[in-house]
């Protein structure tokens, strides 16, 4: 046992140390805000899933929804740091949390921490799949984002870059001073050059996503009816010069591209299908990385208060149509949309009033900046209510094994933890 006193320290909306009791809370809450359908979640076996990306953002809240909504078994794959000098990564402690609550309610879920763009990782995954859920998969959830991939094939290294496409781009942005007092800057973004573009798309596009599939069909592993769904993001008006029109969307673009390749593959090879979930805005590890999307998020919380729709509440109703066995509603791109809530038209309105008179000075009037450092806070484990901040906590939590039964599967769950970075939704 290793107990410390955990205190917040950050730099900028990064968190050096993260708080184990308050991530296990959180998770725990999170579940019990799980609306329940009507008898409960499928009894016994249910649907074999994979989400790749299931240690925080919407990939967390898609594991979450599936075990507690839709009744999943299966994997989980995400990349994080264990306890060494530092505590561990916030979504090592989330997916201990998860583990055990998917054992109490009786969720037969195997984690596995290693590098999803790799195929080491591919290999395990396969291996669990057939020793323990039968070889067959009926969901996968491709929820990563990352600042890096290694192709698996040549070794060269991809790296994702934040730039908007053609000229430099201009926007205000949300920073916080050492002492926490909130500053409204503008930034100048220079645009990309060279082959940025093509390195972000070789990182956050579909080539993964495909690698996966192609992975899993080969070894006959895709169910009959067999679904995918990548989620997504497009955003509004304000900031698409620095998102999707920039590097990122072009991304998001071979993202899209991929999902109607795949579902025509799908469709003709297993009768499945693959398809983009567009999620709207939330406080997530990734999304405050980019320039403008703090203020633009805290701002847009301010307009729409509690008619905000979580990602859970999205991953619950993204569950809900996956498993209905009905069409799924889609837009004229063939994508489902989870975002009508953020671009209705009276919400980018008053939005965008909003985001041209705000400054430092009056900041805390447009914009909710209680909630957004709270989101902040407690993405890392930090003012999660309920939870004794003053008493020392045990930093070294265990990586989950696997659950023990008829079926455990004889090597264990971890599948070598390279904590280079994280991969998240």
């Amino acid at each position: 046992m290793n107990e410390r006193m955990i205190t917040p320290r950050s730099r900028g909306f990064l968190f050096l140390d993260a708080h184990p009791d308050g991530c296990r809370r959180l998770v725990e809450d999170t579940w019990a805000a799980v609306p329940q359908p009507a008898g409960g979640p499928p009894a016994g076996d249910g649907p074999v899933a994979l989400v790749i990306g299931c240690s925080a953002g919407y990939g967390l809240a898609a594991t979450v929804a599936g075990l507690a909504r839709a009744g999943i078994r299966g994997i989980g794959v995400c990349y994080e740091k264990g306890p060494g000098r530092r505590t561990a990564g916030a979504g090592w402690y989330r997916t201990a949390a998860l583990a055990r609550l998917a054992r109490e309610h009786g969720r037969d879920m195997v984690f596995l921490n290693g590098d999803a763009f790799g195929d080491q990782v591919k290999t395990e995954v396969s291996r669990v799949l057939q020793e323990r859920f039968g070889g067959r998969l009926d969901y996968l959830v491709y929820s990563v984002a990352a600042p890096r991939r290694t192709d698996p094939d040549t070794g060269t290294v991809y790296s994702s870059v934040l730039k908007p496409v053609g000229l430099p781009h201009r926007t205000k942005t949300l920073v916080f001073d050492p002492d926490g007092a909130p500053d409204v800057r503008t930034v100048t973004i220079p645009p990309a050059e060279g082959d940025d573009i093509e390195q972000t798309v070789a990182v956050m596009g579909g080539a993964d996503w495909t690698r996966w599939i192609d992975h899993l069909d080969q070894r006959g592993q895709l169910a009959d009816g067999f679904t995918t769904a990548a989620l997504s993001y497009i955003g509004a008006p304000i900031t698409e010069r620095v998102y999707r029109q920039g590097t990122i969307g072009a991304a998001k673009a071979h993202l899209e591209a991929t999902a109607t390749l795949l579902d025509a593959r799908l469709r003709a090879s297993a009768g499945g299908r693959a398809v983009i979930s567009v999620n709207g805005a939330a406080v997530t590890q990734s999304s405050t990385a980019v320039p403008a999307i703090a203020l633009y998020t805290a701002i847009l919380r301010s307009v729409v208060g509690d008619r905000m729709v979580s990602p859970l509440d999205q991953l619950v109703e993204l569950w809900d149509l996956l498993t209905s066995g009905r069409p799924l509603p889609v837009d004229p791109q063939g994508r489902v949309r989870l975002d009508d809530w953020e671009l209705d038209g009276a919400v980018q309105a008053e939005l965008n009033r909003r985001w041209d008179a705000v400054t430092t000075q009056d900041v805390t009037t447009f914009a909710d900046l209680d909630w957004f450092t709270t989101q902040v806070r407690q993405s890392y484990g930090f003012d999660v209510p309920g939870t004794d901040y003053g008493a020392p906590v045990d930093v070294d939590v265990p990586w989950p094994g696997p659950p023990q039964g008829p079926q455990a599967h004889p090597a264990g769950a971890q599948a070598g933890v390279m904590p280079s970075f994280a991969q998240r939704s």
